[in-house]
């Protein structure tokens, strides 16, 4: 299954940063620490391409820590690339935030060049809960569904420092399947674009693979070894009481159950990709879609040709 959520406002979004970026001294894009790589928007990418970047890797008190030093690593090894990791615990991410972006942009700085920086990120990254803890008061919309900031907005965070909000943004076209599966488990895809079950099943296998003791604690089962990810899918739905008549496992309750842990951390701070894994994941993507590019272009020659008048 494709995942793909790309409403309205965030073409508009798109647009207004394409404008913002020209007058953008440092780029800050959130991240969600469990998934750095899937949150992380090609098409700010290459947008902002040339200018110096600071990744916040978010949530990662919800993230396995091993794996969120992994990314940290991987992302400062960029050139024009700092990374931090925050949380909503964080207690002044300010100075944290605004330390790294005037070590990227040094030149910068006083009332007479005052650094201008962008933040965006993909939606429900938690985005508008550090803007309001930065200024200290609330004055971004924060929730749990994705696409709550609409508009731009300009913080002022020092006399010499401006913070430029943009709207929570995807891309239209998700290439790596696997990234389009974690987006959609952490909440950053709209609950019309998706098929819970069919998520959760991808995200149990993951689990399985990597956290198999957080799964057992959790939904206290006797073992995860061997299943398969419906059966284990309908094993915690029978320990958690997700059950329809008959004996039958109701496996969208169930999968409700498992989103909503995983969430919050309840099954326990995992992460759902490794640079590693991202390689072969990203390197697979490109090999798939130059494979299927081949086969269009291979159809549409031999339409035209066929189309072709014979010589005489």
């Amino acid at each position: 299954m494709a995942i793909q959520w790309f409403p309205g406002h965030m073409n508009k979004a798109r647009k207004a940063l394409e404008e913002r970026v020209a007058d953008i001294d440092v780029v800050i894009e959130m991240l969600d620490a469990r998934l750095p790589a899937s949150s992380a928007n090609p098409m700010i990418a290459r947008m902002t391409r040339g200018r110096p970047a600071l990744k916040i890797l978010n949530k990662q008190d919800l993230a396995d820590p091993a794996v969120t030093a992994l990314w940290l690593d991987w992302y400062r090894a960029r050139p024009g690339t700092q990374a931090i990791a925050l949380d909503a615990g964080e207690k002044a991410p300010s100075q944290k935030l605004i330390a790294a972006c005037r070590e990227l942009a040094p030149n910068r700085g006083g009332l007479d060049k005052p650094l201008r920086v962008l933040i965006c990120g993909i939606p429900n990254v938690g985005k508008s809960t550090l803007i309001n803890s930065l200024t200290g008061r609330r004055i971004a919309r924060t929730g749990n569904e994705p696409g709550i900031t609409k508009g731009e907005q300009r913080i002022l965070l020092a006399d010499d420092f401006e913070l430029f909000d943009t709207p929570g943004m995807l891309w239209p076209k998700i290439e790596v399947p696997e990234g389009g599966y974690n987006l959609a488990a952490s909440g950053a895809v709209g609950r019309n674009a998706l098929n819970e079950e069919e998520v959760v099943l991808e995200l149990l296998q993951y689990l399985a693979r990597h956290y198999a003791d957080l799964l057992r604690a959790r939904y206290r089962l006797d073992t995860v070894e061997g299943l398969q990810d419906f059966e284990l899918l309908e094993a915690i739905g029978r320990k958690r009481g997700a059950m329809l008549g008959g004996g039958r496992v109701n496996v969208q309750k169930a999968a409700e159950i498992v989103l909503t842990d995983f969430r919050a951390a309840a099954i326990g701070r995992v992460s759902l990709e490794r640079p590693d894994e991202w390689r072969v994941w990203e390197k697979r993507a490109k090999e798939e879609a130059a494979r299927r590019l081949a086969e269009r272009q291979a159809r549409e020659a031999e339409r035209t040709g066929k189309a072709k008048p014979p010589r005489e």
